[in-house]
C-alpha cells in the first residue's frame, strides 16, 4: 500500500510502493483503476483510466499486482464496451447515462450459464490452445481451449450441461481447472502456432477497394483522410460487408454522434452473411472523445487482444479502429504529463514503435490448437490535422502497414464517395491476391484491372492539359479516353453507402461491371477508327445505361440486355 505524492491530470504519482511496470493499482478513496507506466526510484507514475478530479496527496494507492487484462469467453459477442472492456449497458443500469467514478462490472457476465458440450475423455493429453469443448452462442459454436499460459496435461475430469463461466469444466491431472472463461493481458501478443502468409483477400464489398487495392485476411491497412472524406462511413461498410467471420469495431476518440450511429445501426442490420443481425458477430469498444484520455489508449489493445482470441479459435476477424490518430492523440498528453522529451509535433519518441507494435498483432496465423487458420486484419483510420499526409501519425503507420487508402478532400467536395484516390493510394497485396480473383471470379480480372489503371492514369494525365486548351481541342481518341475513365469513376469506384443494393458488390458484380465498361470502350475505338463521330458515340444511351448494373440485384440479365443494345447502337453509328 502506497500513497499518492503529486497529481498531474490523468497522471498520478504514488510513493512507498514496489511495483512492476503495467501494473494495475487502486487510486484514491474512491479506487479508480491506474496503471503504472513509468518508475523512478521510489516514485511510480501511474496513468488514472477515470477522472481526477478531487484527487489530492496523501490518498491510498493499493497495487493488484496484476496487469490489465481483459476477461475472454462466451457472452463477448453483441457487447458494448468502453477502452477497459467495461459493459456500458450494464454501467448505464448502474449509474444512469454518465459513468460515476470507481463504478465497475466484469467484462463477461459471471452468472449466465451456458451449455458445455465437452470434445475430450478421461485420459486425453491436451496442451496449451487445444479445444476441450464448446457452447452454442448467438453465432456458431463457441470454442472453449486450454489457455495459453497453461502447461497443460491429461484429462481427469470433465462436466458438461449448464454452467457459468466461472465454473471449472475440465480438470487436469497437474491441477489445472479450465473454465470457459479465461484473462489475458492486453499488452501481449496471444502466442499462435505458425505464421501464415496473406495468400486470401480479405472481400471488402467496395469496388475500389477489391479491385484496385485489395486486402489480404490477416493484412493491415490505413485510411487517412481529412475531415469530411469519409474515414467512418468507409470503416462502417467494411465492418458491416467484409466477408470476416467476426468484427471488433473499436471508436477511439471518435465523437459520440458517430458512434451513437454506430451503436444504434448495428443491433438492426442484418447480417449479409447469415441474415441474422450484425451485432451478433460483433464486439463494439466505445471510447468517445468525452471519455477519460488515459482509457482511449487501452482501448486499441482491448480490442486487439479480443480480436486474437477469436483468431486462435479459427475464425477471420477483421479490426476496425477509428482512429489511431486519437489514440497517439492520448499518448502525447501522457507523455507530457510525464515530461518526457518530445519527438515530432509534440509526439512522444516511442509513437513509432507503439505503432508498429500494434499493427504487428495482425497476421494470418495457424493457432496453438485448432486446425483451421485464424486470422486478425487491422484497418485504422488516421485524422491528419488538416489533411496534411505528412504529420507524424501517417508518416509512421506508413512505414508499418502495407495498404493505404488515401482520401482525397477534392474527391469528397464533388460527393465522390468512397473517396478513395487512385493516385495516391496502394496495395501491397495486389500481386498476391490477383491469382485468388482469377481463380474464383475470372480469368481476366488482373488484365482489365491493369485495362482499368492504364486508362485512369491517361485520363488524370488528359484532365490537366483540359484545363489548358479545353476539352474540344484534343484529338478525338483522347476525348473518347476522357469518357471512358469518366464511365469508371462513374459507375465503377463510386458506390453509394447508403443505397440497400449498391453499398455492397460481390467480387462477381465487380468483375461484370468493370468488363462491360471496357467493352463499351472496345465497341467505342472500333466505331471511331470506322469513321463514326465522336459526338455520336458518346451520346448513345447503352452508356449511361452502364449506372443500371450497380443498383441491381439481377446484374447479369441488365448486362446482358445492354450487350445487345450496344450492339444495335454501335453498329448505327459507323454507318
Amino acid at each position: 500500500m502506497g500513497e499518492i505524492y503529486k497529481v498531474a491530470g490523468p497522471v498520478v504519482v504514488a510513493t512507498d510502493m514496489e511495483p512492476q511496470m503495467y501494473d494495475v493499482v487502486s487510486v484514491g478513496d474512491e479506487g479508480l483503476m491506474g496503471e503504472v507506466i513509468q518508475i523512478e526510484g521510489e516514485k511510480c507514475y501511474i496513468q488514472v483510466y477515470e477522472d481526477t478530479t478531487g484527487v489530492k496527496p496523501g490518498e491510498p494507492v493499493e497495487n493488484t499486482e496484476q496487469p490489465l487484462s481483459v476477461e475472454l469467453g462466451p457472452g463477448l459477442l453483441g457487447s458494448i464496451y468502453d477502452g477497459l472492456q467495461r459493459p456500458l449497458v450494464e454501467l448505464q443500469e448502474l449509474s444512469g447515462d454518465f459513468i460515476e467514478r470507481g463504478e465497475d462490472a466484469p467484462g463477461i457476465n459471471p452468472e449466465a450459464e451456458y451449455d458445455f458440450s465437452p470434445r475430450v475423455e478421461v485420459g486425453d493429453e491436451v496442451k496449451p490452445g487445444d479445444v476441450v469443448g464448446t457452447v452454442e452462442v448467438t453465432y456458431g459454436k463457441h470454442k472453449v481451449m486450454v489457455p495459453p499460459n497453461f502447461e497443460g496435461g491429461e484429462v481427469t475430469d470433465f462436466s458438461s450441461g449448464e454452467h457459468t463461466v466461472k465454473e471449472t469444466v475440465v480438470e487436469l491431472d497437474n491441477g489445472e481447472e479450465i473454465a470457459m472463461r479465461q484473462e489475458w493481458p492486453i499488452r501481449d501478443a496471444r502466442p499462435v502456432g505458425k505464421d501464415l502468409k496473406p495468400e486470401v483477400p480479405l472481400v471488402t464489398g467496395q469496388r475500389v477497394l477489391d479491385g484496385l487495392f485489395p486486402l489480404a485476411k490477416g493484412g493491415t491497412a490505413a485510411v487517412p483522410g481529412g475531415f469530411g472524406t469519409g474515414k467512418t462511413v468507409t470503416q462502417q461498410s467494411l465492418a458491416k460487408f467484409s466477408d470476416a467471420d467476426i468484427i471488433v469495431y473499436i471508436g477511439c476518440g471518435e465523437r459520440g454522434n458517430e458512434m451513437t450511429e454506430v451503436l444504434e445501426e448495428f443491433p438492426e442490420l442484418e447480417d449479409p452473411q447469415t441474415g441474422d443481425k450484425i451485432i451478433n458477430r460483433t464486439v463494439l469498444i466505445a471510447n468517445t472523445s468525452n471519455m477519460p484520455v488515459a482509457a482511449r489508449e487501452a482501448s486499441i489493445y482491448t480490442g486487439v487482444t479480443i480480436a486474437e482470441y477469436f483468431r486462435d479459435m479459427g475464425l477471420d476477424v477483421a479490426l476496425m479502429a477509428d482512429s489511431t490518430s486519437r489514440w497517439a492523440e492520448a499518448m502525447r498528453e501522457v507523455s507530457a504529463r510525464l515530461e518526457e522529451m518530445p519527438g515530432e509535433r509534440g509526439y512522444p519518441a516511442y509513437l513509432s514503435s507503439r505503432l508498429a507494435e500494434f499493427y504487428e498483432r495482425a497476421g494470418r496465423v495457424t493457432p496453438l490448437g485448432p486446425e483451421n487458420p485464424g486470422s486478425v486484419s487491422i484497418v485504422g483510420a488516421v485524422s491528419p490535422p488538416g489533411g496534411d499526409f505528412s504529420e507524424p501519425v501517417t508518416q509512421n503507420t506508413l512505414r508499418v502497414v502495407k495498404n493505404f487508402w488515401a482520401l482525397d478532400t477534392g474527391l469528397a467536395e464533388k460527393r465522390h464517395f468512397p473517396s478513395i484516390s487512385w493516385d495516391d493510394s496502394y496495395s501491397g497485396y495486389g500481386a498476391k491476391l490477383s491469382d485468388h480473383f482469377e481463380g474464383e471470379v475470372n480469368s481476366d480480372w488482373q488484365d482489365n484491372i491493369q485495362r482499368m489503371r492504364d486508362i485512369l492514369q491517361k485520363d488524370g494525365e488528359l484532365q490537366e492539359t483540359v484545363q489548358l486548351v479545353g476539352k474540344d481541342a484534343l484529338p478525338d481518341r483522347e476525348r473518347l479516353t476522357l469518357e471512358i475513365g469518366t464511365l469508371i469513376k462513374q459507375f465503377y469506384l463510386q458506390q453509394n453507402a447508403f443505397h440497400p443494393v449498391d453499398q455492397y458488390s460481390s467480387p462477381e458484380k465487380t468483375y461484370h461491371i468493370l468488363e462491360l465498361i471496357l467493352h463499351w470502350a472496345d465497341q467505342a475505338y472500333d466505331a471511331l477508327e470506322d469513321g463514326a463521330v465522336v459526338e455520336d458515340i458518346i451520346s448513345i444511351d447503352s452508356k449511361n445505361r452502364i449506372s443500371e448494373m450497380k443498383t441491381s440485384e439481377e446484374f447479369l440479365d441488365v448486362k446482358k440486355d445492354l450487350k445487345n443494345q450496344m450492339k444495335e447502337e454501335f453498329e448505327e453509328v459507323s454507318k
